[in-house]
């Protein structure tokens, strides 16, 4: 459920500041107990400790998602209401993923599996034969992970969306429906031979890579067009669901989450590319701050709107100055001037490898940490 829709809703009617809080289980059964409410139903309307009132949403895994109002901007009745309408969007949300065919049904219980695994903290895990045998799932599949970030006014049947799935492949796939905004699609190996309507001058010296990427780039596009307007999408390389399926879906997860994080306006999503933004992503907080303070001194004269279009285009290119300019409509010599003026500034130039290369690190952190 779209949890932080769901904050703006209740922070634009009550005109107060609301957040969204996790917690572990133990800290919130202890906070629970600590004010007094050991009952289920006092507690699913808030609790209130010191200045803040905490109104439980759901559990994820060892965790307790909590909304945190401030004690002295809600009443208890409002309180209240919003459990209520808590409950509502969860029993609705429970109505909406209830499978309606055989088919469904079957998917519903890789998606149930899923979460279970999850829910137990598990980072590998094989899919129990019954399962594999129950969605014929023997053979090598190639994961495609849709992720739709906006609620819909109409809700998207699980075989509507097959009937289009299977249309545009012209193979039959496997659908599973892991939460209300996230889709795994399953295609046979032979999807990747489709003809996409890619014009190239020798498809013979096309990567797997090369492949993969046409295959989720027409997919992207006729889901936007067809289906639900913008979208992510994030693909995988094949994979056997047998032993895989479980960690593809993680690594799809994170996929769409790096791309979404360091390449905002970007809707699609490949794991090659980002293998830079993940080893980045791992580094704490305090250490990327370090890490700008020592590069760039005057990060946000540094890093206008204008110069991160230049540089950003320029790493795209591979640091070509020509073809630089050319994408960006600008003389050769605008270019350099750019260029240079980032190097009085900072200190560092871009057209020698290892200033490019700290450059390129910078801005995905600064990126990040500018954000927060």
């Amino acid at each position: 459920m779209d949890w932080e829709l769901i904050r703006q809703q209740i922070e634009g009617v009550l005109g107060i500041a609301v957040s969204v809080e996790k917690r572990s289980s133990e800290d919130w059964s202890k906070l629970v107990k600590e004010q007094g409410a050991p009952a289920a139903g006092l507690a699913s309307s808030g609790i209130a400790a010191g200045e803040f009132v905490y109104v439980p949403v759901q559990k994820e895994g060892q965790d307790m998602l909590l909304l945190k109002f401030p004690a002295a901007g809600i009443t208890e009745r409002e309180r209240q209401l919003i459990a209520l309408m808590l409950d509502s969007r969860k029993s609705q949300e429970k109505k909406s993923m209830a499978p309606s065919g055989e088919e469904e049904r079957k998917a519903a219980l890789i998606r149930e599996w899923f979460k279970g695994q999850q829910e137990l903290g598990y980072v590998q895990a094989e899919l129990p034969d019954t399962l594999v045998s129950q969605l014929s799932l023997y053979s090598t599949k190639i994961p495609l992970l849709v992720y739709v970030d906006q609620t819909t006014s109409r809700r998207v049947h699980y075989t509507d969306l097959k009937k289009l799935l299977e249309s545009f492949f012209d193979a039959s796939i496997t659908l599973i429906p892991l939460t209300d905004k996230e889709w795994l699609v399953l295609g046979p190996e032979k999807i990747l031979a489709m003809d996409l309507g890619d014009e190239r001058a020798d498809s013979s010296e096309e990567t797997l890579e090369d492949r993969l990427a046409t295959l989720g780039y027409g997919l992207h596009e006729m889901l936007e067009n067809e289906w639900v307007g913008e979208c992510h999408l994030a693909v995988h390389y094949p994979m056997l669901p047998a032993k895989s399926l479980y960690s593809a879906i993680l690594q799809l997860r994170e996929t769409i989450m790096l791309g979404r994080t360091y390449h905002i306006g970007s809707n699609m999503h490949l794991p090659w590319e980002l293998q830079l933004e993940k080893l980045v992503h791992l580094i704490p907080d305090g250490e990327k701050a370090n890490f700008l303070e020592r590069v760039l001194k005057r990060l946000d004269l540094a890093f206008d709107s204008e110069t991160m279009t230049t540089l950003e285009h320029f790493f795209q290119l591979d640091c070509n100055v020509s073809e630089t300019a050319k994408k960006l409509y600008i003389h050769r010599n605008t270019l350099l001037y750019r260029l240079d003026k980032f190097k009085q500034e900072t200190g560092l130039d871009v057209r020698t490898f290892n200033h490019a290369v700290l450059v390129k690190i910078a801005m995905l952190l600064y990126k990040v940490t500018k954000r927060k």
